[in-house]
């Protein structure tokens, strides 16, 4: 497309929803498997045919040499339309990730600019209101927190 077009390309909706194009390709990966089913039919019945062929003065294994360029080029075709239906699978799923991968990204820069701003301008240490009682403040059941390295050796551990 030409930035001064001002028709959009045919398939720009689809390709800018990530439903869209799974449903594109959904759709494209079905003719092919479709395609490929009657490709293994035509590949079955040639074989069969080529091989069934015999020319007078034939040994036993020159029908089947004949058959072999055929035989092959036609497995060349369903590999190939095999390795398109998985491509066009891995085409959705990569789809997918790509949105997922652009908000989180936007997600992990906004942290990462937060913890930024913390480490520039951290908050001053207040005093906690239950640490004159002994109550834990940082979640540790069961510890008292002490307020001197005085009152370390009376501490009792569990």
């Amino acid at each position: 497309m030409n930035g001064n077009d001002s028709t959009p390309a045919p398939l720009a909706d689809v390709a800018q929803n990530a439903e869209a194009m799974a449903r594109y390709l959904a759709s494209m990966q079905r003719v092919l498997l479709d395609m490929g089913a009657n490709l293994e039919i035509l590949a079955r019945e040639a074989r069969i045919h080529c091989r069934n062929t015999r020319v007078e003065s034939d040994r036993w294994y020159h029908a089947r040499l004949r058959a072999m360029p055929v035989e092959k080029a036609l497995k060349d075709v369903l590999r190939n339309v095999n390795s398109l239906t998985a491509g066009l699978e891995k085409s959705a799923y990569k789809r997918r990730a790509y949105d997922e991968a652009v908000v989180n990204t936007g997600r992990t820069r906004k942290e990462k600019a937060l913890e930024k701003m913390q480490k520039r301008h951290p908050q001053p240490i207040t005093s906690a209101p239950n640490a004159e009682q002994g109550g834990d403040t940082d979640g540790n059941a069961g510890y008292g927190v002490p307020t001197s390295i005085y009152d370390l050796g009376k501490k009792r551990s569990a």
